[in-house]
């Protein structure tokens, strides 16, 4: 299905998180990760953009989502992966984020992502009425701001 465009934004984000989870993965297999770099990366892409987009989706297509009881188990489960992304960031953020948990993160976000594209947004194009969908996406807008440039600036 094709992504309405009042969700457009998210799954830009969205793309740019796949690509750092991509140059993290490859970074990894090849021996050669530079664990501060990557840590330093997820500093700011989570200064920048992440911690802006989870906002945008906790205020705003969350509770919406939850307006239809089928997808509430869905929204625990991506909050639930929230609370462990935030705590990968701060693991990052004091130093202590080590090999197995840059891993670990990456397996997590690019499942998370997945999981949203696939069933949540899936879904609440098929649910929700198109002008609603316009005026969540104005608000999700107003949340994200500038917050919109690529995650990943590094390649290690």
């Amino acid at each position: 299905m094709l992504r309405d465009r009042s969700l457009i934004p998210l799954s830009r984000q969205h793309q740019h998180a796949l690509a750092m989870c991509v140059l993290i993965r490859r970074a990894l297999s090849s021996g050669k990760a530079s664990l501060e770099k990557w840590r330093g990366e997820m500093r700011e892409a989570f200064a920048e953009e992440i911690g802006v987009h989870f906002a945008a989706e906790e205020e705003v297509l969350f509770p919406e989502a939850r307006n239809f009881p089928a997808l509430a188990p869905l929204v625990d489960d991506l909050l639930r992966d929230h609370a462990a992304l935030r705590d990968c960031f701060r693991r990052a953020e004091t130093g202590t984020l080590d090999t197995e948990g840059l891993a670990d993160f990456v397996r997590l976000l690019d499942q998370h992502i997945r999981k949203e594209e696939r069933q949540l947004f899936e879904q609440l194009q098929k649910l929700v009425p198109a002008n609603r969908l316009e005026e969540l996406g104005r608000s999700m807008q107003k949340r994200l701001g500038s917050a919109s440039g690529p995650a990943c600036k590094i390649n290690d």
